[in-house]
């Protein structure tokens, strides 16, 4: 393990500004950086002298020694140097320069397809240059395009990097001597002056060995100037003590963030829900089944929070079909019964549907009033419902992100449940309950998810949520089978579905696409279902997707759900909410180039009958090693939660949370996935900074976010 030495770092005043700069000070203190400098480092994010701190190398490059190069060899990052032997420009489909290298031993062609005048001046016959770059192996030899170089004067004995050589994150137009200058004065300068507060609370990161012997201003110098004989492999992964203490840091801040965000939602009051005393009589005969062990449980936190004079935040996590929408059913009665009305929110017009049937088959005949709001309800249909949830009328509204338009308007909203809620942005679901605020009241908050979080994930973007997990199915469910095969297996797979018809069951055939596409070459639903229809004449096939009007799908699902089409030809808008208990087989066509969390999310559309339910995931060859482990894992496990944490060791946090979609965690050391042992050490440190050190909380946030 290299331990923190002392970094040499240059402390030629002229490197620095006339005016000493702050942390905080713009990065236009910096000499060489004028107007245009600084909007290229605004588009990576660097806008102050501490934000180009911490603005990380993404790898490191050995440029303490010279290759000779006879030992040149393909794919690697190295230094040579020799003598220019000539230079000429080539015009073939594009004009490039091109220059003749050689040392005692060997030669190298240098290529360049962006040049200039001098440039042409510089690489004349007889110079000798070093330069830096990639060797790739050409028609003639060993290249390297566009490589790093400078001249190197007869006779001078050039000294080497004294340390590893950085390589930043950039953008079109800064190139990486720019950056690097720019960080040799901000070492430089705090170096000199020390101004990096250390503010975590030293017992906080030296409880690790590794990060124990790193403070801040050391883990910087170490990872921007690090030594050469530095671990550059392990740098490479990111794993280095120094990269761990960062990390820490940064993933601390986040999470004090979250915690702030949720104590302060405490500060607001809430509704107190003490209605509906005997909620689970009135429901009960309305469900058909009895409520599973974990629903009682997590019905019962929840009742918990709806009684607290402070808003309910909950996340309630539940594997495909174990009943989430029951549970959520009981929490709305529970706020109607109180004298509140309740939002009920669903990505896609389809499942906001579903949920809107189920509700109003359950709620309806004790009485309660339901409305429908989505994006493409228009003229009176709309007016009426808008109508009834602004007068208070209708007690419960289910729809889409319709709910949280500015015209519409609740007397008094009490409880939000969002169904999906990864789907939704962040901003949106608190625009949804700030239509609930009235004299400093806020409604109660409910979320739902069948895309079971993995815990480090949960910790780290839910901190500010309590969590529920519904982690039992039904009685009577039984784990669907999941078979993998190529598509020449097309004829099996359509007399499978000809057996599961003759048996009175039904089958659901799912596409990716509604049209052809020459780019991804999947199968058409349009296609499939026309196909499918010719080979199996004596079914009822039919078609359902996105683009049909809302009247027709929801025509088209009543229909299956009723029995009368035998085989749905389908694209993904049947991936969540669709119950059908008569459906036994599931087909995915290119089930290569769906996620995991999708392709669950479709098996678990079959399995909600009494009998044992198939799926085949057809696959057009060859398939990628990612595809082939995807494919793999369905086949071994049903579990939702292992199912999720094999995701997200596959795809990363960013696309399991879908981040953009989210405003979720947009991390700059960290990373969720490789840093995810930490997090237990994280949450324990941010309830400690919180009881014991508020006073670093601000400053924190501040550096990081």
């Amino acid at each position: 393990m290299n331990r923190p030495q002392s970094i040499n770092i240059p402390q030629d005043p002229k490197r620095l500004t006339a005016k000493q700069p702050s942390l905080d000070s713009p990065v236009t203190v910096l000499r060489g950086v004028g107007e245009r400098v600084a909007e290229k480092l605004k588009n990576i994010g660097v806008e102050t002298v501490q934000d180009l701190l911490f603005h990380l190398p993404s790898r490191y490059e050995d440029r303490t020694r010279v290759t000779p190069m006879s030992e040149l060899r393909h794919g690697e990052r190295v230094t040579v140097e020799g003598e220019v032997i000539s230079t000429k420009i080539i015009a073939r489909r594009r004009r490039m320069l091109v220059c003749e290298l050689v040392d005692d031993n060997s030669g190298i062609t240098l290529r360049f397809f962006h040049f200039n005048r001098m440039q042409m001046k510089t690489l004349v016959q007889g110079a000798r240059l070093r330069c830096h770059g990639e060797v790739r192996e050409g028609r003639y030899g060993f290249e390297m395009a566009h490589p790093e170089y400078h001249p190197v004067a007869p006779g001078e004995d050039t000294a080497m990097e004294q340390s590893l050589t950085a390589v930043y994150p950039t953008t079109e137009g800064l190139h990486q001597l720019t950056i690097r200058k720019l960080l040799e004065q901000a070492l430089a300068f705090i170096d000199q002056n020390t101004v990096i507060e250390e503010l975590i609370p030293a017992p906080l990161y030296q409880s690790d060995d590794e990060m124990a012997d790193y403070n801040l201003v050391q883990s910087l110098q170490y990872l921007h100037r690090p030594p050469p004989d530095a671990p550059i492999e392990q740098m490479q992964q990111r794993a280095h003590p120094c990269q761990k203490r960062l990390a820490f840091e940064e993933l601390l801040a986040h999470n004090l963030s979250l915690q702030q965000a949720r104590r302060r939602m405490r500060e607001y009051q809430a509704p107190v829900m003490d209605g509906g005393k005997h909620l689970h009589t009135q429901l009960r005969p309305r469900l058909g089944f009895d409520f599973t062990a974990a629903q009682v449980r997590v019905i019962k936190e929840i009742m918990h929070d709806l009684k607290q004079p402070h808003p309910m935040l909950r996340l309630v996590q539940g594997d495909v079909g174990s009943g989430k929408t029951v549970v959520a059913t009981a929490a709305a009665l529970k706020a109607i019964l109180s004298g509140y009305q309740v939002a009920f929110m669903a990505p896609t017009e389809i499942l906001a549907e579903q949920h809107f049937r189920n509700l109003d088959h359950w709620l309806t005949p004790l009485g309660v009033e339901l409305a429908w709001l989505a994006g493409k309800q228009k003229g009176l249909a709309r007016e009426q419902a808008m109508d009834k949830v602004a007068s208070g009328e209708a007690k419960l509204v289910a729809g889409t992100h319709a709910l949280f338009q500015q015209q519409v308007a609740f007397k008094n909203l009490g409880l939000i449940i969002v169904d999906e809620q990864h789907r939704f942005g962040v901003h949106q679901r608190l625009q949804l309950m700030e239509k609930g605020a009235k004299a400093g009241m806020r409604p109660h908050q409910m979320i739902m998810t069948a895309t079971p979080i993995p815990r480090t994930l949960a910790m780290s973007a839910y901190a500010d949520l309590d969590t529920s997990v519904i982690d039992e199915l039904p009685p009577g469910r039984q784990p669907v089978t999941t078979v993998v095969v190529p598509e020449q297996r097309r004829a099996e797979i359509i007399e499978r579905v000809r057996e599961a018809s003759k048996r009175g069951r039904q089958t659901y055939w799912v596409c990716p696409l509604i049209e052809e596409s020459d780019a991804l070459q999947a199968q058409a639903a349009t296609d499939t279902h026309a196909l499918l229809q010719q080979q199996l004449p004596e079914l009822k096939v039919r078609l359902i997707h996105g683009r049909l009007k809302p009247a027709e799908k929801e025509r088209i699902m009543q229909t299956f759900k009723a029995g009368d089409i035998d085989l749905l030809v389908a694209t993904t808008v049947i991936e969540v909410g669709v119950d059908v208990p008569n459906a036994s087989l599931m087909i995915i066509e290119n089930a290569e180039r769906l996620g995991l969390s999708q392709l669950h999310q479709l098996r678990g559309r079959v399995g909600r009958g009494d009998e044992q339910s198939a799926c085949a995931l057809m696959y057009k060859p060859p398939l990628s090693d990612i595809a082939k482990q995807r494919l793999a894992i369905l086949r071994q496990t049903n579990d939702g939660f292992e199912i999720a944490q094999r995701d997200l060791e596959l795809r990363g946090p960013g696309e399991v949370l879908g981040t953009r979609q989210t405003g979720a965690l947009d991390l700059r050391v960290a990373d969720l996935m490789r840093d995810q042992e930490i997090m237990t050490q994280v949450a324990a440190a941010a309830k400690t900074v919180f009881d014991q050190h508020p006073e670093v909380i601000k400053p924190l946030l501040h550096r990081w976010l």
